[in-house]
């Protein structure tokens, strides 16, 4: 006997959280309730991080928390300052959390850091729905100003801007990135959005009663559609990505597969320090760095340790200290010195990082 403001589901399908009227609560499949987690008040809406074990929660007080649901220990606490939060989207690229606000911006957050990573303008109006493709890339927005704009996540730009009469409240994309936007009770689904200018919808379908939420399934042709009189599912051609990677998301595993693919989870869990904007810099090194500690052991210890000491050869009797010996001995040891570095350097580029 309670309002239900938003729910997702954890790491398994055994397992979900239901932001409720006061406090965060955890079921089993069965409806029995797990946890009860008061430290978690006046949640409005969710985001579960799958390979970070993270449950991102935005409240109506202004606070970005997140839960470790593997150890049930809240990593981080972030007041935003910006009022009521109740727009907010992952990147799944990154895992960075994308929030709306009243006054027309988007702001990017992570637990590393106190304050947003970026703050974007969108809309002359407050944002209304935020949406992220799988890939990091774009990012589609809709306000109140009857605008939905698509801006490229990588430069911060808006790349596309759409007028549609009635404003879009709700936005969902699918794994091959048909977009689909709610205006009242009607579902307008667009392909290619970012690429080339949309005149009209792909598909449109009207509901009985106005649309308050809708998602597509994963895998499948299929929009969940939530309403004002009930629940209808929309077949969308064209939405679901028909090859599916079995070591990262199984649709038809069994029931021993899934305890392996927990544990395995568990153990190749990322640490929330690792979320950041760009995630390739993890794998990059610091040159500037390295190379400033490099010239403080040389001022050191007075000389270079990494420096290679110059060939010279010795000095044979009998005739074979000639000049033209020493410089073929010279040229033979250059050899060998570049055949050894260009085998570990080519080494070095077919080696898969890991």
């Amino acid at each position: 006997m309670e309002s239900i403001n938003d729910v997702k589901w954890l790491h398994t399908e055994h397992m979900y959280a239901v932001a409720q009227k006061k406090w965060l609560y955890i079921y089993d499949s069965n409806g029995i309730e797990l946890h009860c987690i008061r430290t978690f008040n006046d949640v409005l809406r969710m985001q579960f991080l799958p390979y970070h074990f993270l449950l991102a929660t935005a409240s109506a007080t202004g606070f970005l928390q997140y839960l470790d649901v593997s150890v049930g220990k809240e990593v981080a606490a972030i007041s935003t300052k910006t009022g009521r939060l109740d727009v907010m989207c992952q990147n799944p690229h990154n895992a960075v959390v994308h929030l709306g606000h009243p006054n027309g911006t988007v702001t990017l957050w992570s637990p590393n850091q106190k304050e947003a990573l970026v703050k974007m303008l969108c809309h002359q109006g407050g944002v209304r729905s935020v949406a992220v493709d799988k890939t990091g890339t774009y990012m589609i927005t809709s306000g109140m100003d009857k605008k939905m704009k698509v801006f490229d996540v990588r430069a911060f730009k808006p790349l596309r801007s759409y007028f549609l009469p009635a404003g879009a409240s709700c936005l969902s994309l699918s794994q091959r990135g048909l977009l689909s936007a709610a205006t009242g009770d009607i579902v307008q689904v667009y392909r290619d959005v970012w690429s080339t200018p949309v005149t009209k919808p792909y598909m449109a379908h009207r509901v009985r009663g106005l649309v308050w939420g809708l998602h597509f399934c994963p895998f499948e042709d299929v929009l969940g559609v939530g309403h004002g009189e009930g629940f209808t599912s929309m077949l969308v051609p064209g939405a679901g990505e028909p090859n599916f990677d079995g070591l990262d998301a199984n649709p038809y595993r069994s029931a021993k597969q899934r305890q392996e693919w927990e544990v395995k989870a568990l153990l190749e869990k990322i640490q929330p320090e690792l979320i950041t904007l760009d995630p390739t810099e993890l794998a990059q090194v610091d040159r500037t760095t390295f190379e400033q500690r490099h010239r403080d052991r040389v001022e050191a210890l007075g000389f270079d340790p990494l420096a290679k000491e110059r060939f010279v050869p010795k000095f044979k009797k009998k005739g074979r200290s000639s000049a033209g010996g020493v410089e073929r001995r010279k040229k033979q040891v250059a050899h060998e010195d570049q055949r050894v570095s260009s085998y570990f350097q080519g080494s070095r580029q077919r080696r898969p990082l890991r």
